[in-house]
């Protein structure tokens, strides 16, 4: 009897172990096309589509040199020649717009990217999959956003996202689309380029966080691998399930909602483990030269770019989730502390922890 019971639970492992390895296979069989892939948000993609065993496609600009990134094939084909970049991802299933040009060239360069990539996947007969922020909201936003949250952009940037919304919702009616946003707060994680490392964290090493705000605002905010999660799980839910998909939809991603002083509880830590800070001492508040933007906008775009979003640091926001999670389940959610600490080993802050860290919250 006892070795009967043994022989029926080894058979049924070894059916449910197949049908694990069934469900893998056919996934690998699954290709990504992520657009724009060797920058930050692309990057931070494509390691998540990878993970989960997907076959990944990353595309660069011609001349760029690929990352050092096991298990993406590469494609250096410009996305304004969308024939051959078809031809190079054909097979491809889902394809990610992580293309994000400065923000001075944004009204000449964002809106005619995402036409490419509209063309690009209509082709391919793929879903398409654009990170949003909440520019789109307006200085008038109400404290919790949701997906059907009135739009009321004053700024440029605002006015765009709007823009290059509507054009993806146009664009699925006719049945030839199928298209998705994905609404997150200011990225930090995987490498530079936002508010976390231009502004919160660079004179941290000297005992300072300087903070774009007021100190006791709450702002959304979302770590770039749990974001790239999000995507990933999304994907799967739209192909396995797709009728239960309208043919363009939107998704908040709740990420975290902190004000500078729940950085402040954050990173003080980390600070006195790198002795940065004495061990009693607490870090000093910078504050962010608004008044020096403004004045040399005129001749700086960036300064003037920047000046314009300073509303957002003065604005109380969050993004509810429920949408989301009713799709997809729990949303990936690093623990802030934890997400701070990777953060800071992706700035190369943290000298021998880098690899740990990775490690710990791969």
């Amino acid at each position: 009897m006892q070795l009967w019971c043994k022989t029926i639970d080894f058979t049924m492992r070894a059916f449910a172990i197949a049908g694990v390895n069934r469900k893998r296979e056919k996934l690998m069989q699954t290709a990504v096309l992520i657009l724009g892939a060797r920058g930050r948000f692309g990057l931070a993609t494509a390691r998540a589509f990878r993970d989960a065993g997907w076959r990944v496609l990353g595309q660069l600009r011609p001349g760029a040199a690929a990352p050092t990134e096991t298990g993406i094939e590469w494609l250096t084909t410009d996305l304004r020649d969308t024939q051959a970049l078809a031809m190079a991802a054909r097979g491809a299933t889902v394809v990610v717009h992580a293309i994000n040009p400065p923000y001075p060239r944004w009204e000449q360069q964002a809106v005619a990217a995402l036409e490419h990539a509209i063309t690009l996947a209509t082709s391919l007969k793929a879903l398409l999959m654009l990170p949003g922020n909440v520019y789109n909201f307006g200085a008038g936003m109400p404290p919790v956003l949701r997906e059907d949250t009135s739009q009321q952009a004053q700024t440029r940037k605002g006015r765009i996202r709007i823009a290059m919304e509507q054009r993806m919702c146009e664009a699925s009616k006719d049945g030839q689309l199928r298209s998705v946003v994905i609404r997150a707060g200011d990225f930090f994680g995987s490498g530079k380029g936002s508010w976390f490392d231009l502004a919160v964290t660079k004179n941290l090493r000297k005992g300072t966080l300087s903070y774009p705000g007021a100190w006791d605002i709450p702002t959304a905010w979302a770590y770039l691998p749990d974001l790239a999660r999000t995507f990933e799980r999304i994907a799967r839910c739209a192909l396995a399930e797709p009728a239960a998909f309208q043919s363009f939809e939107s998704f908040h991603f709740k990420g975290y909602s902190l004000t500078g002083s729940d950085w402040i509880a954050a990173l003080e830590p980390l600070a006195r483990e790198q002795g940065w800070l004495a061990s009693r001492a607490t870090l000093k508040r910078g504050a962010m030269p608004w008044w020096l933007f403004k004045a040399l906008g005129w001749a700086v775009p960036l300064f003037r770019e920047l000046a314009e979003m300073q509303y957002l640091w003065h604005t109380p926001h969050s993004l509810a989730d429920d949408k989301l999670e009713a799709l997809i389940g729990p949303e990936p959610h690093t623990p802030l502390a934890q997400a701070a600490q990777s953060a800071l080993a992706d700035l190369g802050l943290l000298g021998n922890l880098k690899a740990e860290v990775q490690h710990a919250t791969a």
